[in-house]
């Protein structure tokens, strides 16, 4: 009878654990976002939470004017990148229809709330299109309203650094290849074209490069694809200029890609 007594002692014990455990979860989890997001945004986060990929969301990694990246830990222990699409900024709203519109795979939306939950499911696509074909992005997991969960391109919670915030010495000849090694693969092999590619959002994470940020990426038939070609090819050569290498030109690179 005392040992009967012991294990249905010690299973509550444990089962009061698990609740104070998922209760300080819970109460981090609000602290972290209530002050940033609305109530249906934070319950699409505990619904990942209690049924999908995530088993907790520590502090943001990456701020900025359209959204909010988290590092989080997966049920198995893996780190993730939680990015949230803030649906308040009227700015960012206005300027992604032109990514939108022209692209067969999504509909436009008069509604806000829609049209940030098009542009997760979008970067999702892209992302899964470009993972697919072999371009080095950050691995996409799950997606759900302006949710989206993915890889973590970084160690213990902090972000790989980008082209932009690599020191002088690091900007090299083979960093220059992989970056168009990787955009060939993109245009070629994904089909598609980043359409805001610069050093701000390619990663250098164990000597490889990544892309990322691909919400606005298109199909390379998309009526604007030649256009955004150009100018990510442009934002490149002249970055790779500055650091003192000797890249071809714009043109010259456009017609490789294109294998004219």
């Amino acid at each position: 009878m005392g040992e009967e007594y012991d294990a249905l002692a010690r299973k509550e014990e444990l089962r009061v654990d698990r609740i104070r455990s998922k209760r300080m979860k819970d109460e981090d989890l609000f602290k972290t976002v209530e002050e940033v997001f609305d109530v249906k945004t934070v319950m699409a986060l505990y619904q990942m939470i209690n049924n999908g990929p995530i088993d907790r969301v520590f502090g943001a990694v990456k701020a900025g004017k359209e959204s909010r990246v988290y590092w989080a830990k997966g049920k198995s222990g893996e780190d993730l990148a939680v990015k949230i699409y803030l649906t308040s900024s009227m700015e960012f709203k206005k300027s992604i229809r032109q990514y939108i519109q022209g692209d067969p795979r999504f509909k436009d939306s008069r509604d806000y709330r829609k049209l940030i939950y098009t542009w997760a499911q979008k970067e999702f696509k892209n992302l899964s299109q470009a993972y697919g074909a072999g371009v080095r992005v950050p691995k996409p997991i799950h997606v759900s309203q302006n949710i989206l969960v993915m890889e973590f391109i970084g160690e213990d919670g902090v972000p790989a650094p980008t082209l932009k915030s690599l020191a002088e010495g690091e900007i090299s000849s083979r960093i220059y290849e992989d970056v168009m090694g990787m955009l060939d693969r993109l245009y070629r092999d994904a089909g598609l074209v980043h359409a805001d590619l610069s050093e701000y959002n390619i990663m250098v994470h164990q000597g490889k490069v990544y892309f990322i940020d691909m919400g606005q990426a298109v199909l390379s038939a998309h009526p604007m694809a030649d256009v955004f070609l150009s100018r990510d090819v442009g934002n490149l050569i002249r970055f790779f200029e500055k650091k003192g290498l000797n890249p071809p030109d714009p043109e010259s690179v456009i017609k490789w890609l294109r294998r004219q």
